[in-house]
């Protein structure tokens, strides 16, 4: 799945919030993203896959904590 069918498929579920993320990692803001892994970002485990490959892409790390912290 390429950029814009992420981006698709999240406007569809209305996540708004995840698509600011990826516009800050493409934008340069977003450089680092702390996140517990049992939860991921999004519900659907293959669009989370998807979005946190995107991230990745655009130069994001993804900084997994437990759920603890």
């Amino acid at each position: 799945m390429d950029k814009e069918q992420v981006i698709s498929k999240l406007k569809e579920k209305n996540l708004d919030d995840i698509i600011e993320l990826i516009e800050d990692a493409q934008e340069g803001y977003l450089t680092e993203l702390e996140l517990v892994e049992s939860l991921g970002l999004v519900y659907d485990d293959e669009l989370n896959k998807q979005v946190l490959d995107l991230l990745k892409q655009l130069g994001v790390t993804i900084i997994y904590v437990t759920d603890d912290e």
